[in-house]
């Protein structure tokens, strides 16, 4: 079985002072940076369908609603090499033209350029899922990518 399609295509991350966060068709990944030796015990997440929350040793890195809602019950968080937290939401809506253009409702957006390589992204891991004898980790794409793309599915 081959690679998951962002493992072959790279990520496109957007950075924040804390970390950075990116997203596939499915999903949004936060990483976190904490102190090193922070301790399991030290993390406070709280992760809803529209809403989020960090604290790590009582201050909080980052809270506020969500761009678009998730599935409660599919969220996680880990602490890994006790410096860094990853935390995986999975979008409720998971078509290629629900590109997050933030993390937040008013915080942590893209920057255009970032954005626009975000919704290429995922309009390419769109043409993977319904081509799967297809390769389009390395593809290049232009024109109308925006919104998914275009639908080849009346062809």
């Amino acid at each position: 079985m081959s690679a998951p399609f962002e493992e072959r295509s790279g990520v496109v991350p957007c950075g924040t002072p804390w970390g950075r966060w990116y997203q596939t068709l499915e999903e949004v990944f936060i990483e976190v940076r904490v102190p090193p030796g922070t301790r399991a015990k030290d993390v406070r997440c709280s992760l809803g369908s529209r809403h989020i929350s960090l604290a790590v040793c009582g201050q909080e890195l980052l809270q506020g609603k969500l761009f678009d809602s998730t599935v409660t019950d599919e969220g996680t968080w880990t602490l890994e090499d006790r410096q860094l937290i990853r935390i995986v939401l999975m979008k409720t809506n998971r078509d290629a033209g629900n590109c997050w253009t933030s993390l937040l409702e008013n915080e942590y957006a893209a920057d255009p350029w970032v954005q626009d390589q975000m919704q290429r992204k995922l309009t390419l891991e769109r043409f993977q899922r319904e081509n799967p004898g297809f390769d389009f980790s390395g593809a290049e794409i232009s024109g109308n990518y925006s919104k998914g793309g275009p639908d080849f599915s009346s062809l």
